[in-house]
Parts: structure tokens; sequence; C-alpha cells
């Protein structure tokens, strides 16, 4: 999938590496060292190119437009027939529609009634309003102050033949399919959908619509998982829950990593299974880090299972979903061709109530981004801010993010938001 020579000691210029609580920038560094698209293209209709992301720049086949036509509805003149200073009274030649232009020649003193869209007749070059313009009978009268080549649409001004109308790398949404359709252009290249395999590991699991035992619990991550690789486009394979067992393991990470690009998980990398996980990974692959300096999530591993990269995210539920916004979402658009992948938007309104942290981590504490009567943005939390509690993810719009340094943050104190919404 990647040139191993891109993939190969890309820590070795990490002088501040530790894989042991890995800020969160430098975690992100890191990771987009090993990334590159999906090697697979393939050509689709437009019509089934939408939400997927272009594998070759789409050019012009034609000049857009092709030929000079009218912004407006009204009269195609001769500038030099108009008068700055007094009105003209010009003969009404014909019309020119759009899709029927006028054939005619436009002689001097004439003019032709034209419609949006319609192409501007030879011999004229600036279009009056008809708003600016008194008509009668077949003749009209037109006053001064006009510009010469006003409400004049060139051919070409948009895109010239052969011009790059979209890039390699962008997202096909219902805008870019509508521009490729002008073209007339009916097929595009675009990558493959990438393969991400999903597993979560624990005894304690249970599926949904089950009963449950004593110390048991429903297995929510494999949802939120599942619905953010859906949002994201993916080509998502659930391979249900995993027990802890180090054969089992072995035998899923092996299965998943050959059929998939990326290989998720949940749960098993929490202190005390942390080793577990990476002498298991160490086997089969690599292992990248496996602690970031943030809260919540800290317990983030990320490595190579072959040439599937592998993410294994914390096992409680909120974890599971922050550390997803932050490292595992940028990660799956830049490999499935994203080119810029753009930053989830930020930024920086006052928080209406104090807030509690000690310096030493990153935290993205789960807020509520309001606007008051007057327009004003603000931001609180959702409540408690607990690792287990889903319902501040379901509340939720943002994230605050409280930088590593931050200490205790006082009420009005202006802080940086992170929206989520529509990101996954």
């Amino acid at each position: 999938m990647n040139d191993p020579s891109q993939t190969q000691s890309p820590l070795s210029c990490a002088d501040d590496y530790d894989p042991n609580s890995m800020a969160v920038a430098k975690a992100r560094e890191v990771i987009s060292r090993f990334l590159s698209p999906v090697a697979t293209h393939e050509c689709v209709h437009i019509r089934a190119a939408l939400g997927r992301v272009l594998a070759q720049d789409v050019t012009s086949p034609l000049d857009v437009p092709a030929h000079d036509n009218s912004a407006m509805d009204g009269y195609a003149v001769r500038f030099a027939d108009l008068k700055t200073d007094a009105k003209v009274t010009l003969k009404v030649a014909g019309t020119s529609f759009a899709g029927v232009p006028f054939s005619g020649a436009v002689k001097a003193g004439e003019c032709v009634r034209i419609m949006t869209g319609g192409v501007v007749p030879q011999d004229t070059d600036t279009i009056v309003m008809q708003e600016h313009a008194e008509a009668k009978d077949n003749e009209v009268r037109i006053g001064g102050g006009h510009r010469q080549g006003q409400h004049l649409r060139r051919a070409g001004e948009d895109l010239k033949t052969g011009q790059a109308a979209l890039k390699r790398g962008q997202l096909l949404r219902p805008a870019e399919i509508g521009l490729i359709a002008s073209l007339g252009i009916p097929e595009v290249m675009i990558y493959r959908r990438l393969r991400v395999a999903f597993f979560s590991t624990g005894d304690e699991l249970r599926s949904v619509g089950t009963m449950l035992a004593e110390g048991q619990i429903y297995d929510s991550n494999r949802y939120t998982i599942h619905g953010m690789l859906e949002r994201l486009g993916c080509e998502v394979i659930d391979m249900g829950v995993v027990r802890d067992d180090p054969k089992l393991l072995e035998q899923a990470f092996g299965e998943a990593a050959a059929i998939a690009d990326v290989v998720i998980t949940s749960g098993g990398v929490s202190v005390g299974e942390a080793d577990f996980v990476k002498d298991l990974l160490n086997k089969m692959g690599e292992v990248v880090f496996w602690k970031i300096a943030m809260k919540p999530g800290r317990p983030l591993a990320y490595g190579k299972i072959g040439d599937a990269h592998f993410f294994g995210l914390p096992g409680n539920p909120v974890s599971v979903m922050v550390t997803f916004y932050q490292f595992v979402r940028d990660a799956l658009l830049k490999l499935s061709g994203r080119d810029p992948v753009e930053p989830l938007p930020s930024f920086k309104v006052p928080c209406t109530s104090s807030l509690k942290k000690a310096p030493g981590r990153t935290e993205f504490q789960r807020g509520i981004l309001t606007r008051d009567a007057a327009g004003t943005w603000s931001v609180r939390v959702t409540g408690e801010q607990g690792s287990g509690i889903l319902r501040s993810m379901a509340e939720a719009n943002c994230f605050i993010i409280l930088p590593e340094a931050q200490g205790n943050v006082s009420a009005g104190t202006l802080v940086e938001v992170q929206v989520m919404e529509g990101a996954v």
C-alpha cells in the first residue's frame, strides 16, 4: 500500500519522542509520516462519484463559457452608438435567446434584445440592462452612464480548454458533480474506498439485544466507530468482539490486516494491557507509540501490521470518540486520497463557567457552543466529563481544547473550541 522507504524509522529525527507520553501535536506529526493514499483507482459514472475523492485532475475539454454571453436580460449594443450625457434611440434588429442565438448582422444604430445566457451577437460589445432602457414598438431609448463591456461573460473566463477544473484529492460534493456534468464529462477516476476493519476487545462485552450478567456491559464502541467510519465514506468491516485471549487476538489482528488498509480496535491498550498489545504488535508488525499526553484518551496506540495501519483506541466510550476525532479522522482522510485534509474548524469564544484542569496534558472537554440574541458566541461544558459518560458526547457540538500547559480556567476566559458537527 505504501512505499516501504517512507515508513522505515520515521522517528529517527524525533528527538523528543517518548512512547509513554507523546504530545498531541507530535503524535499527529508522527502519524502523518506514514500516510500515503491507497494506490488503487477506479473509473465510475459521475452519479456514483458523490462523496468520493478524485484520483486525477479533471481538465476542461472546452471553454467555459463556450461563447461570449449576457449576464443580464437587456440589450446587446455597440458601445460606440451610446452617448455619455444624452439618450439615444436604437432600432431592435432581433432577439438572442439562451440556446437560440441571433444570427444576423448588427448595423450601426441597431441593437439586439438579449436574454441571460444568450450569445452576444457579432459587432456588439456591451449589454444594457432592460431596467435601464425604454422600449417602444421596435425601438429602445438608452441613456448615458454605461461602461464598455458591461454585463458580458467572456468565452473561457471561467475555464479555458485544457485547464484543470478540479484537482486530484478533491472531495466530490454535489457542486463538483454538477461542474463535471457541465463540462460534458460522464465518468471520473476516483480512489477506491478505504477498507477499515475494526473490533472490540474484552470479556465483559456483550452485543445489544442480549441479557447482561453481573459485571457485563453492552458494546457501544463498535456502533460509534461504525457510524464515524460510514460518515467518512469508508468500506466498513465489523469483526465483532474478540475475547482477551492472546491467540484469538493474534488471529483477529492477522485476519483484519490481510483484508483492510486500516485496523481499529477499542480496549486492550490501557495500563496493565499495553505491554501485551505492544508485544503482540511488535511480533506482527511495529508499534510507533502507545500513550498520548491527553485527556481523555491517553492509552492510544498507533503502529503497523504488515501494510495495514493500526489504531488501538481506548475502551472508554468518550475516549474512543475523542481519539477518533483527533487522530484517526485525519489519517483516514489522507489515506483515502483527500488533499489537503482540512482540519476541524476552531476559534476562541468566552467560556461561561470555570473549568478544572491540571497542567501536563492536552484536554478535550465536551462543550455546547451557543449564540445569544445579540449574536455573541459562548461555550459551556456539557456537565460531568468522565470518559465513560457517552451522554456528554451526545449533548456536545464542540470540544473545548485546553492546551498542555493550561491550568484551571476561570469563567469568562477565552477558550479554543473545535466544532465537531459534520466532521464524522
